[in-house]
């Protein structure tokens, strides 16, 4: 139905977003402030216990500070209540008394004959379920008594039988009178090319009707049972009702599922969404012959933020995985993403289930692995990394996947992750060593030409010097947090693309906590707004307090405000400062553990490592900038101190395409 121009606003208007919401939420009466339309609550659409869900009910927008949800009244209902957009403008349209407009004479046209169609389809579905009752269908019924169907489960799903006869359902709905398009048009029967009688569709096959998210049905599923049918399984044809990359078998039951809480699985094919849902699994859906489209993972998302994807566990089912990683990467959103549930080897959900039982499948849905762990997977099983090249490569490669993803924050997120799985791929082997990773299932992971090894041995001064002397009372830190925060105060607008690196940030004292906090809760709102809250929070002199600091107003972000490049390098500097000092800090303390015991001189190569490691990145800054003023000295750094230190995967940010920061 389209909707007259200004109904929507119109609809809006009328609609108290704080009413919609209260339906949802508990508000925070000290946070909120009602009679300015500024209400706050915990999340609805994940677990917290702080107040971070914003509502501003005079602009008509809600906003999450956690999970970075948002929309508006509409949007919140289609979420909440697992509806489509037309059906929430219709729930929306009762609350607020506004009938919902006339549709226009086209639109019920072609509305009409989808109802027709539609009913054409539900007098096959009848005809199906009879045929499944007669002797023609007895080795039909043996077939899904062996595969676990019993006849109460055959009735629930409406399953059928299509006999190997050439009109059989031709005959039955021309007795009924219904006309010859409608028979074709609903796919249910095809032309004669030899000028006789149209035939039907499906001859000598288990009927598996498909219905829509409204419950209509709009196609039928067919599993020959002739072995040597060229086609296994056979769908309807694509009609005015049936568009296969747009549909999902038990849409309609699996998404009143979701919303009671169950997790939506996305199995491969009907006798598993059956299989699943008799065990419990009750949001199971499958894609319908083909592999996952945009617009079907559009409809997975409206059902779940996460849908859990049960593949196969064989090769084409890995494939089938890893084609719907690359379909999904440009697509995500915050907290919209897929798990992953691989099953054993050889074994589909119906399989696994008949073997072990629900509680198989549930343990291996708990044990789900997210996007980022399958990406990573794809790139390093079966392969060796024994060279700088092979390693770059390996670089190159992920990179190139996670630039796809279009949301920065989320981009920033996978290139940590990505960080820290290749740093517990070759921690602890110096430049030049290699790591063969084993293909999944195939056996243990190895290290292998190791080129120059730590030193071996106890060391006499380990203990007295070296942990002495990297000591560290957290000036540095401070210092840098400091530095971060001015950066962001001077120039706000960049604060969401360093997102996730402020709420990384330890933040050695309360009032530097208080700021970071701040900022990320306002982050998009402007100066002013920020500004206004800072001083509320903490006083009027905070931000003089701040930014008079010796070593902060030297800074070229402080003399610059406004100058968003400046800023830019400010905060990916502290950033890196803070990592390498708290990395030391942390290498510091492994080493006094491993100390407790017998001392080697591995020890003191690692330490030494760490520290070099600091020392550079204190000393790093941006690459191809001409200064930068570092925050403990004020000492400017020319363009070629600028290209110095870090290693070189730590120069690689892949959440900016893997250029050097």
């Amino acid at each position: 139905m389209s909707l007259p121009p200004g109904f929507l606003d119109e609809l809006r208007t009328r609609s108290s977003l704080s009413q919609v919401v209260g339906r949802k939420v508990m508000w925070d009466a000290r946070k909120s402030n009602q009679g300015k339309g500024d209400m706050w609550a915990p999340c609805p659409f994940h677990q917290e216990k702080s107040a971070s869900f914003h509502v501003d009910d005079r602009k008509g927008f809600y906003y999450c500070f956690g999970c970075h949800a948002k929309g508006d009244a509409i949007s919140f209902v289609r979420e909440t209540e697992n509806v489509s957009f037309m059906e929430a403008v219709e729930i929306l349209a009762g609350e607020a008394g506004m009938p919902m407009p006339e549709r226009d004479p086209r639109a019920a046209e072609k509305a009409d004959a989808r109802k027709d169609l539609a009913d054409v389809m539900e007098l096959a579905v009848k005809w199906f379920r009879l045929q499944l009752r007669t002797g023609a269908a007895s080795s039909a019924r043996e077939y899904l008594d062996r595969r676990g169907l019993s006849g109460e489960v055959c009735d629930r799903w409406e399953i059928g039988f299509a006999p190997d006869s050439w009109q059989g359902l031709w005959d039955a709905l021309k007795g009924k009178d219904i006309p010859d398009d409608l028979i074709i048009g609903a796919g249910l029967a095809k032309p004669s090319t030899k000028g006789g009688k149209p035939y039907d569709t499906f001859r000598g096959r288990i009927m598996y009707p498909i219905r829509d998210a409204r419950g209509r049905a709009i196609a039928f599923g067919g599993r020959a049972m002739d072995p040597e049918d060229k086609a296994k399984y056979l769908n309807s044809p694509e009609t005015e009702l049936f568009d296969k990359g747009r549909s999902l078998y038990n849409v309609k039951d699996a998404r009143v599922a979701a919303g009671k809480g169950l997790p939506l699985l996305v199995a491969e094919g009907y006798m598993d969404v059956i299989a699943l849902s008799e065990a419990g699994f009750g949001a199971s859906v499958a894609p319908l012959g083909t592999a996952i489209t945009e617009n079907q993972l559009a409809m997975l998302w409206r059902i779940s933020d996460e849908p859990i994807i049960t593949l196969d566990g064989d090769t084409a089912g890995q494939r089938a995985a890893l084609r719907l990683i690359d379909l999904a990467l440009p697509l995500l959103e915050a907290g919209r993403s897929l798990r992953f549930a691989m099953m054993p080897e050889g074994q589909d959900p119906d399989d696994l289930l008949k073997a072990s039982g629900a509680g198989a499948v549930q343990t291996l849905i708990d044990a789900a692995v997210p996007m980022v762990q399958l990406l990573w997977n794809r790139e390093v099983e079966g392969k060796n990394f024994d060279s700088p090249e092979r390693k770059a490569a390996l670089d190159k490669s992920l990179r190139e996947k996670i630039m796809l993803i279009k949301d920065p924050s989320i981009r920033s997120h996978y290139g940590q992750a990505i960080k820290d799985m290749r740093w517990q791929l070759f921690r602890s082997k110096p430049s030049g060593g290699g790591m063969r990773v084993a293909p999944r299932g195939g056996g243990k992971q190895w290290g292998q030409s190791w080129g120059t090894k730590a030193p071996q041995g106890p060391s006499a001064g380990a203990k007295s010097s070296l942990l002495a002397a990297s000591g560290n009372d957290g000036t540095t830190e401070h210092l840098c947090e400091a530095v971060i925060l001015a950066a962001f105060v001077t120039c706000p607008e960049i604060i969401e693309d360093f997102e996730s690196g402020l709420e990384g940030m330890v933040c050695l004292d309360q009032t530097h906590r208080i700021f970071r906090d701040l900022m990320l809760r306002h982050v998009g709102q402007g100066s002013d707004v920020l500004n206004d809250k800072i001083r509320m929070a903490l006083g009027p002199d905070a931000l003089e307090d701040l930014l008079s600091q010796s070593h902060v107003r030297l800074t070229p972000s402080v003399r610059n405000p406004g100058n968003a490049e400046v800023a830019r390098i400010a905060v990916s500097t502290g950033l890196a400062q803070l990592e390498a000092a708290r990395g030391l800090k942390d290498e510091v303390q492994d080493a006094a553990d491993d100390l407790s015991g017998e001392a080697d001189e591995g020890l003191t190569w690692r330490l030494a490592e760490a520290a070099k490691a600091a020392d550079m990145a204190l000393r790093a800054g941006q690459e191809d900038k001409a200064e930068y003023v570092i925050a403990d000295n004020g000492a400017r750094l020319d363009r070629e101190q600028v290209a110095n230190s870090r290693s070189m995967f730590d120069k690689i940010d892949f959440s900016k395409g893997g250029k050097k920061r």
